[in-house]
C-alpha cells in the first residue's frame, strides 16, 4: 500500500522484490503488516529491517520475526505514512495464530493471507475445519464491497475446483470467462471482492442446496452440517487436479 512517498508492506516473502519496487517507485518503507508466521509471508522481514527499520505488525500467538506490536482479535492499527486504521480479526485455520485485517469501511479493504483466496481458501496445516470455516465466516460477514486482498494468485484453480461443485453456478461461470480474461491479458486477479466471494467461493457457501449436494456426492454419504461439508470440500480439493 502507498500514500505519496510512503509505503507499508505486507507479508514479505521475499525482500528483494520489495526493495526493487520501492527504489524504482522512490518510495519510503514506513511499516511491515503480517498475517502469519509462514517463510513465503515473513521471510523478507529481516532484510527489509535491515535496510530499513520499521515497525512490524504481526499475530500475537505466532513467532513473526522483528514483531514490534502483537496483535489479537479486535486490536485497531493506523499504518505509519498511509493514515488507515484497521482492524485485526482472528482468523485460525491455515495456521492456529492467522489474523486478517479490515479497514476502510463499506468499501474497504480485507487483508487475509492464505484464509481466504480468490475463489478458495488455504489449506488447514494447524487448524481444524470448525475452525477455518468459522473464520470464513466471520470473514464472509464483512461488507459486501471489501476489497480482498489474498496472497496468491491462485484464482484460475481455484475457479476450477468451484465449477467442479457446483457447475450450475451462473455467476460463477461469468467469473471464470472474466478471470481468464484477465490472465490472458497479464492482468492479476487480486483483489476480489466479498460479495464476488459469497456468490462464487465454495468455501463460503457450505450451506448452498447444490454445494452440500455436491460435497454429499464427493463423500458417498449424507453430512451433518455445513462445517462436515466444509471439511469434505476441503480435502477434496486437497486432491483435485
Amino acid at each position: 500500500m502507498r500514500e505519496g512517498r510512503d509505503a507499508v508492506v505486507v507479508d514479505p516473502g521475499d525482500a528483494g522484490p520489495v526493495i526493487d519496487f520501492l527504489e524504482r517507485e522512490r518510495l519510503t518503507l514506513r511499516a511491515i503488516v503480517t498475517t502469519h508466521h509462514h517463510p513465503d509471508h515473513v521471510g523478507g522481514v529481516p532484510a527489509l529491517l535491515a535496510r530499513t527499520p520499521v515497525p512490524v505488525f504481526g499475530p500475537a500467538h505466532e513467532t513473526i520475526p522483528g514483531r514490534t506490536q502483537a496483535l489479537v482479535e479486535n486490536d485497531a492499527i493506523v499504518l505509519p505514512g498511509i493514515g488507515l486504521e484497521l482492524r485485526v480479526l482472528d482468523v485460525p485455520g491455515h495456521t492456529a495464530g492467522h489474523i486478517a485485517y479490515f479497514g476502510g469501511g463499506e468499501e474497504g479493504i480485507a487483508l487475509v493471507g492464505d484464509t481466504l483466496f480468490a475463489g478458495g481458501c488455504g489449506r488447514l496445516f494447524e487448524g481444524t475445519p470448525a475452525q477455518m470455516a468459522a473464520s470464513l465466516a466471520k470473514l464472509a460477514a464483512l461488507p459486501p464491497a471489501t476489497a480482498v486482498y489474498c496472497a496468491h494468485e491462485y484464482t484460475l484453480a481455484n475457479l476450477r475446483f468451484a465449477s467442479a461443485v457446483e457447475p450450475g453456478n451462473a455467476a460463477l461461470q461469468a467469473r471464470i470467462a472474466r478471470e481468464g480474461a484477465k490472465r490472458d491479458r497479464g492482468v492479476p486477479t487480486v483483489p476480489s471482492s466479498i460479495g464476488e466471494e459469497r456468490a462464487t467461493n465454495p468455501f463460503l457457501r457450505c450451506s448452498e442446496p447444490d454445494v452440500v449436494a455436491a460435497a454429499e456426492a464427493h463423500a458417498g454419504r449424507a453430512l451433518a452440517d455445513a462445517v462436515e461439508a466444509f471439511a469434505v470440500l476441503r480435502a477434496w480439493k486437497n486432491e483435485f487436479r
